[in-house]
């Protein structure tokens, strides 16, 4: 009796597999800056998908979108089809891609998206995604001008990855790791699920910091390193062959509350060498990288 009834569940199993539909399109579209200068930015803000950037020597933005659509029926297929596009927003010197039908709305001036507020655009949400009656994903492939700025965000079952770029780098995620490669500039990972992967090819002149919750950050410097350094975690190390390494005084923080003033004490700061930008490098489960890579 009971194989009969495993058999069972795995022919239901195997039918409702069978008669889920599918579609697949790749979106693939040139865009220019109009007005051209040092402050040219791309912004990528993804919800289910991985989210590709390569910085080339061209001055147009080629952006190449996958999606994919899954329901168990015709009409629910269609109208994730439907629903699901690539929205974009051409400001002349910024360009700004993101997933429409998702039941986000996208504009200026949130405090919701990230503390960091990056060229002060946001997307929020109202409802639940999994509300839909299809799933998808849009997987972004995307070139850009190598000395363009470059903000990317995705939440679920996707990573950040960016090469070669010279301006500055926001890569922000949710479930899924972040890979910089050839980087330069003032950066920002921040992760929640996933390690924090960063190879510099020149070390950022400007503070940068390396966050993530459940992961280990690796980041590698390819000369000789001045800067200072905060390192935080809770169940993590730091790791290190940069020497010298000179502790630093603690910095106690206050900040007016309604229950009062709140202290916070930051104790793990470090000089590298002259000093310099700073390094902000924070896990709660894993252990920090930090190395120079002569």
């Amino acid at each position: 009796m009971k194989l009969n009834i495993i058999l069972l569940a795995m022919l239901c199993l195997s039918a409702s597999i069978i008669s889920a539909q599918s579609f697949k399109e790749t979106i693939t579209k040139t865009y220019a800056f109009e007005k051209k200068s040092s402050a040219n930015a791309v912004m990528i803000f993804n919800i289910n998908g991985d989210i590709e950037v390569e910085g080339t020597t061209g001055d147009q933005v080629i952006v190449e979108v996958q999606k994919t659509i899954t329901a168990k029926t015709d009409s629910r297929l269609a109208e994730g089809k439907e629903e699901i596009q690539l929205g974009s927003m051409d400001l002349a010197d910024t360009l700004i891609f993101y997933v429409k039908g998702t039941g986000s709305e996208f504009g200026r001036n949130s405090n919701r998206w990230n503390k960091n507020k990056e060229w002060g655009y946001h997307s929020e949400h109202h409802g639940r995604w999994e509300d839909k009656s299809y799933d998808y994903s849009m997987h972004f492939k995307v070139k850009i001008p190598m000395n363009a700025h470059i903000y990317a965000s995705t939440i679920n079952d996707g990573d950040v990855i960016i090469s070669n770029t010279r301006g500055q780098v926001s890569a922000i995620n949710i479930n899924g790791h972040i890979k910089l490669k050839q980087i330069a500039g003032k950066t920002n990972a921040n992760t929640i699920n996933g390690n924090v992967d960063i190879d510099y090819i020149k070390n950022p002149g400007d503070d940068s910091r390396y966050y993530t919750l459940n992961g280990d950050i690796h980041v590698n410097f390819p000369t000789t390193v001045s800067a200072n350094m905060s390192f935080k975690s809770f169940n993590g190390s730091l790791y290190t062959n940069i020497d010298p390494l000179e502790s630093l005084p603690a910095i106690v923080n206050k900040t007016e509350t309604g229950k009062g003033i709140k202290f916070k004490v930051e104790t793990e700061r470090y000089k590298i060498r002259n000093g310099g930008p700073l390094l902000d490098v924070e896990t709660f489960n894993g252990d920090a990288f930090i190395k120079e890579v002569k």
